[in-house]
Protein backbone atom coordinates (compact mmCIF):
# COMPACT_ATOMS: atom_id res chain seq x y z
CA UNK A 1 0.00 0.00 0.00
CA UNK A 2 2.93 2.27 -0.64
CA UNK A 3 2.18 5.38 -2.01
CA UNK A 4 4.81 7.80 -4.39
CA UNK A 5 5.31 11.03 -3.10
CA UNK A 6 4.38 13.95 -4.39
CA UNK A 7 7.55 16.59 -5.16
CA UNK A 8 7.33 20.33 -5.63
CA UNK A 9 10.36 21.40 -8.05
CA UNK A 10 11.91 24.65 -8.10
CA UNK A 11 10.71 27.61 -9.23
CA UNK A 12 6.85 27.04 -8.08
CA UNK A 13 4.76 30.32 -7.30
CA UNK A 14 3.56 30.37 -3.87
CA UNK A 15 0.32 30.68 -3.34
CA UNK A 16 -0.41 34.06 -0.97
CA UNK A 17 -3.22 34.51 1.08
CA UNK A 18 -3.35 38.62 0.54
CA UNK A 19 -7.24 38.33 2.39
CA UNK A 20 -4.27 38.72 5.93
CA UNK A 21 -7.17 40.51 7.92
CA UNK A 22 -8.54 36.80 8.10
CA UNK A 23 -5.99 34.44 7.90
CA UNK A 24 -2.59 33.27 9.12
CA UNK A 25 -0.12 31.09 8.01
CA UNK A 26 0.97 27.85 10.33
CA UNK A 27 2.46 25.57 7.86
CA UNK A 28 2.49 23.48 4.85
CA UNK A 29 0.51 20.21 5.19
CA UNK A 30 0.42 18.68 1.79
CA UNK A 31 0.47 18.98 -2.13
CA UNK A 32 -0.82 16.97 -5.02
CA UNK A 33 -2.27 17.13 -8.46
CA UNK A 34 -4.18 20.11 -7.16
CA UNK A 35 -1.76 22.29 -5.87
CA UNK A 36 -1.00 23.27 -2.06
CA UNK A 37 -2.43 23.04 1.06
CA UNK A 38 -1.74 25.28 4.16
CA UNK A 39 -2.40 24.77 7.71
CA UNK A 40 -3.89 28.59 8.57
CA UNK A 41 -5.37 30.32 11.72
CA UNK A 42 -8.53 32.59 11.97
CA UNK A 43 -7.12 35.81 13.27
CA UNK A 44 -10.66 36.11 14.94
CA UNK A 45 -11.94 33.03 16.13
CA UNK A 46 -8.20 31.11 16.07
CA UNK A 47 -9.59 27.89 14.64
CA UNK A 48 -7.38 26.46 12.64
CA UNK A 49 -8.48 25.52 9.47
CA UNK A 50 -6.98 24.04 6.04
CA UNK A 51 -6.79 25.94 2.90
CA UNK A 52 -6.25 24.26 -0.25
CA UNK A 53 -4.98 26.36 -3.47
CA UNK A 54 -5.42 25.82 -7.24
CA UNK A 55 -3.14 27.91 -9.27
CA UNK A 56 -5.80 30.08 -11.06
CA UNK A 57 -6.36 29.29 -14.88
CA UNK A 58 -6.86 26.35 -16.38
CA UNK A 59 -6.83 24.07 -13.21
CA UNK A 60 -10.10 25.75 -12.19
CA UNK A 61 -11.70 23.16 -14.69
CA UNK A 62 -15.55 21.38 -13.84
CA UNK A 63 -14.24 18.99 -11.14
CA UNK A 64 -13.04 21.80 -9.09
CA UNK A 65 -16.70 23.60 -9.53
CA UNK A 66 -18.40 20.21 -8.58
CA UNK A 67 -15.88 19.70 -5.60
CA UNK A 68 -17.08 23.31 -4.24
CA UNK A 69 -20.64 23.33 -5.00
CA UNK A 70 -21.43 19.35 -3.71
CA UNK A 71 -19.23 20.31 -0.55
CA UNK A 72 -21.13 23.27 0.18
CA UNK A 73 -23.79 21.71 -0.06
CA UNK A 74 -22.78 19.12 2.78
CA UNK A 75 -22.90 20.06 7.20
CA UNK A 76 -22.58 16.50 9.10
CA UNK A 77 -19.97 15.16 11.66
CA UNK A 78 -18.21 12.96 9.48
CA UNK A 79 -18.02 15.14 6.47
CA UNK A 80 -15.10 18.08 6.45
CA UNK A 81 -16.97 21.34 6.98
CA UNK A 82 -16.93 23.95 3.94
CA UNK A 83 -15.97 27.33 5.11
CA UNK A 84 -15.36 29.24 1.86
CA UNK A 85 -13.61 30.55 -1.33
CA UNK A 86 -11.64 33.21 -1.77
CA UNK A 87 -9.80 34.74 -4.85
CA UNK A 88 -6.06 35.54 -4.39
CA UNK A 89 -4.41 37.31 -7.47
CA UNK A 90 -2.55 33.99 -8.10
CA UNK A 91 -4.71 31.08 -6.59
CA UNK A 92 -8.43 30.04 -6.11
CA UNK A 93 -8.50 29.39 -2.82
CA UNK A 94 -10.55 26.59 -0.77
CA UNK A 95 -11.26 27.44 3.41
CA UNK A 96 -12.57 24.35 4.92
CA UNK A 97 -12.23 22.10 8.24
CA UNK A 98 -8.67 21.09 9.66
CA UNK A 99 -8.89 17.65 10.65
CA UNK A 100 -5.39 17.12 12.76
CA UNK A 101 -5.42 13.54 12.91
CA UNK A 102 -4.42 13.02 8.94
CA UNK A 103 -5.76 10.32 7.09
CA UNK A 104 -6.75 7.12 7.66
CA UNK A 105 -4.78 5.75 5.24
CA UNK A 106 -1.83 6.77 7.10
CA UNK A 107 -3.07 5.48 10.13
CA UNK A 108 -3.61 1.48 8.51
CA UNK A 109 -0.03 2.19 7.28
CA UNK A 110 1.30 2.93 11.15
CA UNK A 111 -0.95 -0.38 12.10
CA UNK A 112 -0.74 -2.45 9.41
CA UNK A 113 -4.19 -3.86 10.06
CA UNK A 114 -7.16 -3.06 12.59
CA UNK A 115 -8.53 -5.11 14.99
CA UNK A 116 -12.34 -6.34 14.31
CA UNK A 117 -13.61 -3.80 16.61
CA UNK A 118 -11.62 -0.75 15.37
CA UNK A 119 -12.77 -1.30 11.28
CA UNK A 120 -16.32 -1.27 12.51
CA UNK A 121 -15.87 1.72 14.18
CA UNK A 122 -14.51 3.56 11.39
CA UNK A 123 -16.70 1.88 9.15
CA UNK A 124 -19.66 2.81 10.58
CA UNK A 125 -18.38 6.36 10.67
CA UNK A 126 -18.05 5.90 7.00
CA UNK A 127 -21.48 4.62 6.50
CA UNK A 128 -22.77 7.26 8.19
CA UNK A 129 -21.48 10.06 6.03
CA UNK A 130 -21.82 8.51 2.70
CA UNK A 131 -25.20 7.56 3.86
CA UNK A 132 -25.60 11.50 4.45
CA UNK A 133 -24.31 12.42 1.23
CA UNK A 134 -26.56 10.10 -0.38
CA UNK A 135 -29.75 11.82 1.01
CA UNK A 136 -28.61 14.77 -0.09
CA UNK A 137 -28.73 13.54 -3.79
CA UNK A 138 -24.67 13.77 -3.86
CA UNK A 139 -22.60 10.50 -4.96
CA UNK A 140 -18.77 10.79 -3.67
CA UNK A 141 -17.45 8.35 -6.85
CA UNK A 142 -13.67 8.36 -5.02
CA UNK A 143 -13.97 7.48 -1.72
CA UNK A 144 -10.71 5.83 -0.42
CA UNK A 145 -8.63 5.85 2.63
CA UNK A 146 -6.56 8.88 1.55
CA UNK A 147 -10.20 10.60 1.01
CA UNK A 148 -10.97 10.48 4.81
CA UNK A 149 -9.63 12.33 7.27
CA UNK A 150 -9.88 11.96 11.44
CA UNK A 151 -9.95 14.72 13.35
CA UNK A 152 -7.75 14.90 16.49
CA UNK A 153 -10.03 13.45 19.32
CA UNK A 154 -8.86 10.40 21.76
CA UNK A 155 -11.53 8.06 19.64
CA UNK A 156 -11.29 10.21 16.41
CA UNK A 157 -14.14 11.04 14.16
CA UNK A 158 -13.77 10.23 10.75
CA UNK A 159 -14.18 13.15 8.30
CA UNK A 160 -14.94 12.36 4.14
CA UNK A 161 -12.90 14.87 2.17
CA UNK A 162 -12.06 15.20 -1.46
CA UNK A 163 -15.44 15.91 -3.37
CA UNK A 164 -13.86 16.67 -7.00
CA UNK A 165 -15.00 13.71 -8.45
CA UNK A 166 -18.58 13.53 -6.85
CA UNK A 167 -21.87 13.94 -8.68
CA UNK A 168 -25.69 15.37 -8.04
CA UNK A 169 -28.33 13.60 -9.12
CA UNK A 170 -30.00 16.84 -8.70
CA UNK A 171 -27.99 18.61 -11.17
CA UNK A 172 -27.11 15.76 -13.38
CA UNK A 173 -28.04 12.61 -14.40
CA UNK A 174 -26.85 8.55 -13.65
CA UNK A 175 -23.14 9.58 -14.34
CA UNK A 176 -21.51 7.40 -17.22
CA UNK A 177 -17.73 8.41 -16.79
CA UNK A 178 -15.16 6.19 -15.47
CA UNK A 179 -13.37 8.11 -12.46
CA UNK A 180 -11.67 7.08 -9.22
CA UNK A 181 -9.13 5.55 -7.68
CA UNK A 182 -8.69 1.83 -9.38
CA UNK A 183 -8.75 -0.65 -6.24
CA UNK A 184 -11.53 1.19 -4.94
CA UNK A 185 -13.70 0.88 -8.52
CA UNK A 186 -16.95 -0.93 -8.90
CA UNK A 187 -16.93 -3.64 -12.02
CA UNK A 188 -20.05 -1.85 -13.04
CA UNK A 189 -17.97 1.97 -13.47
CA UNK A 190 -15.16 -0.04 -15.32
CA UNK A 191 -17.65 -0.90 -18.00
CA UNK A 192 -18.25 2.56 -18.73
CA UNK A 193 -22.04 1.90 -18.99
CA UNK A 194 -24.55 4.53 -17.16
CA UNK A 195 -24.33 3.02 -13.68
CA UNK A 196 -26.19 4.06 -10.46
CA UNK A 197 -23.46 6.04 -8.27
CA UNK A 198 -24.78 5.02 -5.07
CA UNK A 199 -24.22 1.83 -5.11
CA UNK A 200 -20.84 2.33 -6.41
CA UNK A 201 -19.93 4.09 -3.17
CA UNK A 202 -21.33 1.10 -1.53
CA UNK A 203 -18.11 -0.96 -3.77
CA UNK A 204 -15.68 2.13 -2.61
CA UNK A 205 -17.07 1.65 1.11
CA UNK A 206 -16.11 -2.56 0.90
CA UNK A 207 -12.72 -1.86 -0.11
CA UNK A 208 -11.97 0.58 2.68
CA UNK A 209 -13.43 -1.90 4.95
CA UNK A 210 -11.25 -4.86 3.97
CA UNK A 211 -8.38 -2.56 3.63
CA UNK A 212 -8.66 -1.64 7.66
CA UNK A 213 -9.17 -5.72 8.47
CA UNK A 214 -6.23 -6.81 6.42
CA UNK A 215 -4.15 -4.24 5.15
CA UNK A 216 -4.10 -4.93 1.51
CA UNK A 217 -6.20 -4.36 -1.38
CA UNK A 218 -8.75 -7.04 -1.97
CA UNK A 219 -8.64 -7.34 -5.54
CA UNK A 220 -4.81 -6.82 -6.90
CA UNK A 221 -2.58 -9.57 -7.28
CA UNK A 222 -0.58 -11.33 -4.62
CA UNK A 223 1.94 -11.77 -6.84
CA UNK A 224 1.89 -8.75 -9.02
CA UNK A 225 0.15 -6.43 -6.57
CA UNK A 226 1.02 -3.27 -9.13
CA UNK A 227 -0.24 -4.98 -12.38
CA UNK A 228 -3.18 -2.37 -13.14
CA UNK A 229 -4.87 -5.05 -15.81
CA UNK A 230 -4.56 -7.82 -13.46
CA UNK A 231 -6.67 -6.12 -10.41
CA UNK A 232 -9.15 -4.62 -13.26
CA UNK A 233 -9.65 -8.29 -14.21
CA UNK A 234 -10.08 -9.35 -10.61
CA UNK A 235 -12.23 -6.67 -9.74
CA UNK A 236 -14.56 -7.88 -13.07
CA UNK A 237 -14.39 -11.10 -12.15
CA UNK A 238 -15.07 -10.43 -7.94
CA UNK A 239 -11.99 -12.41 -7.20
CA UNK A 240 -10.87 -11.78 -3.44
CA UNK A 241 -9.73 -13.91 -0.44
CA UNK A 242 -9.67 -12.73 3.31
CA UNK A 243 -6.07 -14.46 4.22
CA UNK A 244 -5.82 -17.51 7.02
CA UNK A 245 -3.95 -15.03 9.26
CA UNK A 246 -6.99 -12.56 9.54
CA UNK A 247 -9.53 -13.31 12.31
CA UNK A 248 -12.73 -12.36 10.86
CA UNK A 249 -16.21 -12.98 12.18
CA UNK A 250 -18.67 -14.97 9.79
CA UNK A 251 -21.06 -11.25 10.10
CA UNK A 252 -18.35 -9.56 8.81
CA UNK A 253 -17.58 -11.75 6.43
CA UNK A 254 -21.03 -11.77 4.90
CA UNK A 255 -20.97 -8.14 5.04
CA UNK A 256 -18.32 -8.44 2.41
CA UNK A 257 -19.72 -10.78 0.79
CA UNK A 258 -22.99 -8.69 0.31
CA UNK A 259 -21.11 -5.43 -0.74
CA UNK A 260 -18.71 -7.61 -3.35
CA UNK A 261 -21.12 -8.12 -5.66
CA UNK A 262 -20.57 -7.98 -9.22
CA UNK A 263 -24.40 -7.08 -9.86
CA UNK A 264 -25.08 -3.18 -8.90
CA UNK A 265 -29.16 -4.42 -8.71
CA UNK A 266 -28.60 -7.40 -6.06
CA UNK A 267 -25.69 -5.64 -4.31
CA UNK A 268 -26.45 -4.53 -0.60
CA UNK A 269 -27.21 -0.82 -0.22
CA UNK A 270 -26.20 1.72 2.34
CA UNK A 271 -30.15 1.63 4.32
CA UNK A 272 -29.34 -2.28 4.68
CA UNK A 273 -25.54 -2.10 6.04
CA UNK A 274 -27.27 0.00 8.50
CA UNK A 275 -29.39 -2.39 9.20
CA UNK A 276 -26.74 -5.82 9.46
CA UNK A 277 -26.28 -7.31 11.82
CA UNK A 278 -22.61 -6.40 12.04
CA UNK A 279 -22.46 -2.82 11.61
CA UNK A 280 -25.24 -2.41 14.60
CA UNK A 281 -22.62 -4.13 17.15
CA UNK A 282 -21.31 -1.33 19.28
CA UNK A 283 -23.16 1.36 17.30
CA UNK A 284 -22.21 4.50 18.99
CA UNK A 285 -25.70 6.48 20.13
CA UNK A 286 -25.03 9.19 17.89
CA UNK A 287 -25.09 7.51 15.10
CA UNK A 288 -28.37 5.22 15.44
CA UNK A 289 -30.38 8.30 14.52
CA UNK A 290 -29.82 9.68 11.08
CA UNK A 291 -31.13 12.94 11.81
CA UNK A 292 -29.91 13.21 15.07
CA UNK A 293 -26.35 13.26 13.55
CA UNK A 294 -27.48 15.75 10.95
CA UNK A 295 -28.51 17.78 13.73
CA UNK A 296 -25.47 18.01 15.73
CA UNK A 297 -23.99 20.26 13.33
CA UNK A 298 -25.11 23.60 13.06
CA UNK A 299 -23.39 26.81 12.72
CA UNK A 300 -26.01 29.52 12.96
CA UNK A 301 -23.49 32.17 13.39
CA UNK A 302 -21.42 31.30 10.19
CA UNK A 303 -22.76 32.82 6.81
CA UNK A 304 -22.41 30.52 3.69
CA UNK A 305 -21.46 32.08 0.64
CA UNK A 306 -24.02 32.02 -1.57
CA UNK A 307 -24.04 29.69 -5.00
CA UNK A 308 -23.93 33.05 -7.36
CA UNK A 309 -21.22 34.49 -5.38
CA UNK A 310 -19.20 31.21 -5.46
CA UNK A 311 -19.26 30.78 -8.80
CA UNK A 312 -18.90 34.60 -9.44
CA UNK A 313 -15.10 33.57 -7.96
CA UNK A 314 -14.63 30.25 -9.77
CA UNK A 315 -15.22 32.24 -12.86
CA UNK A 316 -12.72 35.20 -12.06
CA UNK A 317 -10.09 32.17 -11.06
CA UNK A 318 -10.55 30.72 -14.81
CA UNK A 319 -8.53 33.56 -15.77
CA UNK A 320 -4.67 33.06 -15.21
CA UNK A 321 -2.54 35.33 -13.21
CA UNK A 322 -0.35 37.38 -14.69
CA UNK A 323 2.91 37.05 -15.16
CA UNK A 324 2.68 33.59 -13.10
CA UNK A 325 4.30 30.14 -13.88
CA UNK A 326 2.42 27.18 -14.16
CA UNK A 327 3.12 24.40 -11.48
CA UNK A 328 1.01 21.61 -13.45
CA UNK A 329 5.61 21.02 -14.43
CA UNK A 330 5.96 20.20 -11.06
CA UNK A 331 3.70 17.92 -9.59
CA UNK A 332 2.25 14.35 -10.31
CA UNK A 333 -1.36 13.76 -10.32
CA UNK A 334 -3.94 10.51 -9.82
CA UNK A 335 -5.15 9.07 -12.63
CA UNK A 336 -8.45 10.15 -14.20
CA UNK A 337 -9.28 6.59 -15.53
CA UNK A 338 -11.68 7.88 -18.87
CA UNK A 339 -8.49 9.60 -20.24
CA UNK A 340 -6.06 6.60 -19.99
CA UNK A 341 -7.85 3.50 -20.35
CA UNK A 342 -7.62 3.50 -23.63
CA UNK A 343 -3.71 4.36 -22.80
CA UNK A 344 -3.32 0.02 -21.35
CA UNK A 345 -3.66 -0.98 -24.61
CA UNK A 346 -2.35 1.15 -27.01
CA UNK A 347 1.20 2.02 -24.70
CA UNK A 348 2.71 -1.03 -24.01
CA UNK A 349 4.86 0.52 -21.86
CA UNK A 350 2.52 2.10 -19.61
CA UNK A 351 2.05 0.48 -16.44
CA UNK A 352 -0.50 2.10 -13.57
CA UNK A 353 -0.82 0.59 -9.49
CA UNK A 354 -3.80 0.89 -7.83
CA UNK A 355 -3.43 3.84 -6.13
CA UNK A 356 -3.82 5.46 -8.95
CA UNK A 357 -0.27 6.66 -10.14
CA UNK A 358 0.82 6.11 -13.74
CA UNK A 359 4.44 5.04 -13.99
CA UNK A 360 6.36 4.61 -17.17
CA UNK A 361 8.83 1.54 -17.34
CA UNK A 362 12.27 3.06 -17.73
Amino acid sequence: MDRSAVTVGPGMDLPIMHDSDRYELVKDIGSGNFGVARLMRDKQSKELVAVKYIERGEKIDENVQREIINHRSLRHPNIVRFREVILTPTHLAIVMEYASGGELFERICNAGRFSEDEARFFFQQLISGVSYCHSMQVCHRDLKLENTLLDGSPAPRLKICDFGYSKSSVLHSQPKSTVGTPAYIAPEVLLKKEYDGKIADVWSCGVTLYVMLVGAYPFEDPEEPKNFRKTIQRILSVQYSIPDYVHVSPECRHLISRIFVADPATRITIPEIRNHEWFLKNLPADLMDENMTNDQFEEPDQPMQSIDEIMQIIAEATIPAAGTRGINQYLTGSLDIDDDMEDLESDPELDVDSSGEIVYAM
